[in-house]
């Protein structure tokens, strides 16, 4: 299957995941961690632990600061709202869930393959004159390069080699842009997609 459209049936699936909620968003959320789990442990367990303290933020700023029923009557003024809880207990789901969706399309989808199909979803910018072509060999060449200094190859110690690399004739080193051919399902399955969401947000 094409890159763009996974990554379009992904983003797609992000969106539609906004609308769920109650049980329905607990089992949806269960069973994006069993997946990631399952698939990539190592990088849904590490980038679970970097949304830590976004995921307690969430849980103070929504369980102290939302209006509505006190859960400890004694403490009303010093303890969480009921609807504070659930709004944290849903946003903090959400954010979980969509963590373990990117820790599965992280571990794989090679780099290589995200930045082709970033590049198919952005080439019909190019008719507004985005340099789709060019931003995805930037791209390329800062994932190559930052792959490369994480590896010990290359010890850059500032962040803005990653972003301005050397052109890779200069270096002896070539990237390659590919570009996939679209089938049937290529274009059929974000046609769906695209119709369930109309569907589900005009009914």
């Amino acid at each position: 299957m094409n890159a763009g459209s996974i990554l379009f049936l992904w983003a797609t699936a992000a969106v539609f995941m906004q609308q769920v909620e109650g049980w329905g968003l607990a089992a949806l959320t269960v069973a994006s961690l069993a997946v990631a789990l399952g698939c990539t442990r190592t990088q849904c367990v590490r980038l679970l632990a970097r949304i830590r303290v976004l995921l307690l933020a969430i849980l103070v700023l929504f369980a102290w600061f939302t209006p509505g029923e006190a859960v400890f009557m004694d403490w009303p003024r010093l303890g969480p709202s009921r609807e504070g809880l659930l709004l944290a207990l849903t946003h903090g789901c959400r954010l979980a869930a969509l963590v373990c969706w990117v820790a599965v399309l992280l571990g794989r989808m090679p780099a290589e393959r995200l930045v082709s199909g970033l590049y198919a979803l952005a080439r019909p910018c190019g008719a507004f004159g985005l340099p789709a072509e060019r931003f995805a060999l930037r791209l390329l060449l800062v994932l190559h390069y930052a792959s490369a200094a994480r590896s010990g190859e290359r010890p850059w110690q500032d962040w803005k080699g990653w972003l301005n690399p050397p052109a890779a004739e200069t270096c002896g080193e070539a990237v390659r842009l590919t570009r996939e051919r679209l089938g049937f399902l290529d274009i059929a399955l974000p046609a769906v997609a695209c119709i369930f969401l109309a569907f589900w947000w005009l009914r």
